[in-house]
């Protein structure tokens, strides 16, 4: 007799790095579904385009620091590229840029060493203007730190200044209410 129960693929770690409590809602969504793509993509880890993509589906701060549809629509013509076959280069290899120290156990935490940087960023970004949480808009400004990572490597690709679109993203977050 066969057992009916579908198996769980492989599931990328759970969040051991402690980013969840220190996340606005709405950034806990993005990484979460950061982790499903990670894992429907054939990757172990998530990456910066994994987190730019999901930003940029679940954000509408986010969305509007791209300044307009056609910037926008490049950016998700490429992450869909990648979903379905353009990223088949980066499957299975870890992202590391080498522009950040390579984080011992990041591997097996599920994160690619430049997407935990990221988020370490995006949390000090938090901080030093006094949020308890880190946004989406934190998250995008510390996405282009990085000029090697995947995420910038896209927005390259579409056209679209890392330089500029960080800059956005600091002048909206620092507009913005305090996240909560």
């Amino acid at each position: 007799m066969q057992n009916r129960t579908p198996r769980k693929p492989e599931q990328p770690a759970p969040d051991q790095t402690g980013f969840d409590a220190r996340l606005t809602v709405e950034l806990a969504s993005v990484v979460a579904v950061a982790r499903r793509r990670a894992l429907r993509d054939g990757g172990r880890q998530i990456d910066t385009a994994h987190l730019l993509h999901s930003l940029i589906e679940a954000d509408p701060e986010v969305r509007e620091a791209f300044d307009g549809g056609p910037r926008l629509a490049k950016v998700l013509g490429y992450l869909v590229q990648r979903s379905i076959g353009y990223g088949l280069r980066w499957q299975g290899a870890v992202e590391d840029s080498g522009a950040v120290p390579l984080v011992r156990g990041a591997a097996a935490d599920g994160w690619s060493p430049a997407a935990l940087a990221a988020m370490e960023d995006a949390l000090g970004r938090a901080g030093l203007r006094g949020a308890p949480r880190a946004t989406g808009l934190d998250l995008l400004a510390a996405l282009t730190v990085d000029a090697e990572c995947r995420a910038v490597e896209v927005l390259a690709g579409a056209g679209v200044d890392a330089a500029w679109l960080a800059e956005r993203a600091v002048r909206r977050t620092a507009e913005a209410p305090r996240a909560v």
